[in-house]
């Protein structure tokens, strides 16, 4: 089998999917190959461009080869200046390098007239005219080079960013090796197989498509009996880890898929159906110790949509060996300061906190679970034991007011000095949810494969009034703009634990 990881995705750690897929695939015997197209993509395509009238372009091309190199120096993280202009360039070189095909490309977005992510019809076009996709000579060139005695291709299809060039791809495989089967999985292609009454706009395409995790069903097409699998830990010697636009190599890891809490309202998880799936502590211990030590890692990204408290707990009292971070809840371990600072020596360097709201009100009809005094006292504790924050704020849920979002902001200027990184998120309605049921919607994005619906806010704190209070108030503060302007540019948290 080969696994494919497509353009486009922030290229700043090996694809998880692909890595997880292979760690089965090969603990069963069954050979398999790894390609990530899309970091191999993006570096071809900043070779492209020839140098314009354009000053910055002309610069850019001229020193790709040392802003590559500085986005692989820990040096350059506590130069922010040096940072901006690295990433700035490299992202201006891709977007140079698409304009010919009528396609925006970036570090961590993609976008092309004519061919929306959203609409199958414009998906089976891409895959019908992969000529007109700025990757196609890339994979003209790689594809002859790794396919020999592959019987099976599967795609890993995880963002809307991804979706175009993906289909720009399997149509040139179907085109140039129409006896390989495909196989179409990944995190957007099980939202989309969940949608309720999905019929599937993709069979003269794609040979099987897979909802939910991939391994179980690749080995059925190995043919490997099901009462006799061995389980393994992801596999990344299969990729050019040293090209990876990190200073050090990047581990992810999940322990969990799902959410533990799985609790809130208007959550995407929830509304497709994704049951909690745990890996045991014991085994995710000894998965992130082994690995460790295989590949000396300069961080660990535990990729879980909320570490669980076992997993934390067990963290704390047995290091993986490396500096690590992830997601968590606020909740009873945070708020134990000696518990914080176990997390500290550990190596836990930052903690992405989803607190959403500094309004207990707008909390609790979300149904988070957060209590607001604990936040506060969770947030000084990390301070304290030197644990970065990343902070997700989400602003225009049917809960929140206007006066609401004001609330959050006077928490957050509170807490200034605790919140390291901010992430500002307008809030985007599942367009399955349950609660959706009960609002007044309409269409957000035109095409048959959108997951979110426009609704009519009940009390009028519609997405203009919130993005005029962003725009206008929030983030010109002078408490928040100072913690806005940290944000590393593009890649953002995933480059957020270099700056601590």
């Amino acid at each position: 089998m080969l696994l494919i990881h497509p353009p486009v995705a922030k290229p700043s750690e090996p694809p998880a999917g692909i890595t997880l897929l292979a760690g089965a695939l090969l603990a069963n015997g069954v050979p398999c190959r790894l390609l990530d197209a899309n970091l191999e993509g993006l570096l071809w395509l900043m070779e492209q461009p020839e140098p314009g009238e354009e000053t910055w372009t002309r610069r850019a091309v001229k020193n790709r080869a040392r802003h590559l190199s500085a986005l692989r120096d820990p040096s350059t993280y506590s130069s922010p200046d040096r940072y901006v202009r690295a990433v700035s360039d490299l992202n201006r070189l891709l977007s140079v390098s698409g304009r010919g095909s009528g396609a925006t490309v970036g570090l961590a977005d993609y976008q092309q007239e004519h061919f929306s992510p959203v609409s199958s019809a414009d998906l089976l076009r891409a895959a019908e005219e992969p000529e007109r996709n700025p990757f196609y000579g890339y994979f003209s060139e790689r594809l002859p080079e790794v396919v020999d005695g592959i019987g099976f291709v599967g795609i890993s299809l995880n963002y809307l960013s991804q979706a175009v060039s993906a289909f720009a791809l399997m149509g040139f495989i179907r085109r140039r090796f129409p006896s390989l089967k495909i196989v179409l999985g990944g995190g957007l292609v099980t939202s989309w197989l969940r949608r309720p009454g999905w019929q599937n706009p993709f069979g003269g395409l794609v040979d099987h498509m897979i909802a939910g995790p991939g391994e179980g069903p690749l080995l059925d097409l190995a043919g490997v009996p099901p009462g006799n699998r061995a389980s393994g830990a992801p596999t990344y010697d299969l990729l050019p880890l040293p090209d990876y636009f990190s200073p050090g190599l990047v581990l992810p890891y999940s322990a969990a898929g799902g959410c533990w809490w799985n609790r809130c309202s208007f959550c995407p998880e929830r509304a497709e159906g994704n049951a909690y799936r745990p890996r045991p502590t014991s085994g995710a211990l000894a998965d992130l110790r082994g690995l460790t030590a295989k590949y000396g890692p300069s961080l660990i990204h535990i990729l879980d949509n909320a570490i669980s408290p076992t997993l934390l707990n067990a963290l704390a009292e047995t290091p993986p060996g490396a500096p690590w971070y992830s997601f968590a809840r606020i909740g009873d371990n945070l708020d134990d300061p000696g518990f914080c600072r176990a997390l500290k020596r550990s190596g836990c360097v930052m903690l992405k906190l989803g607190l959403e709201s500094g309004d207990q009100g707008v909390l609790d009809r979300l149904h988070k679970g957060i209590d607001l005094a604990m936040a506060e006292r969770v947030l000084e504790n990390l301070r304290h034991a030197g644990i970065a924050v990343y902070g997700y704020l989400l602003f225009g849920t049917p809960a929140e007011s206007e006066e609401d979002a004001r609330r959050t902001l006077e928490f957050v200027v509170r807490h200034r000095e605790a919140i390291t990184f901010l992430n500002l998120a307008v809030f985007n309605m599942p367009a399955f949810s349950d609660e959706a049921a009960g609002m007044e919607t309409e269409s957000f994005y035109e095409g048959d494969l959108s997951l979110y619906t426009s609704f009519r806010h009940p009390g009028g704190w519609g997405r203009r009034e919130v993005r005029r209070f962003l725009d206008r108030e929030f983030t010109r503060h002078s408490a928040v703009a100072p913690i806005l302007r940290r944000d590393p540019l593009i890649f953002t948290s995933n480059h957020a634990p270099f700056f601590c």
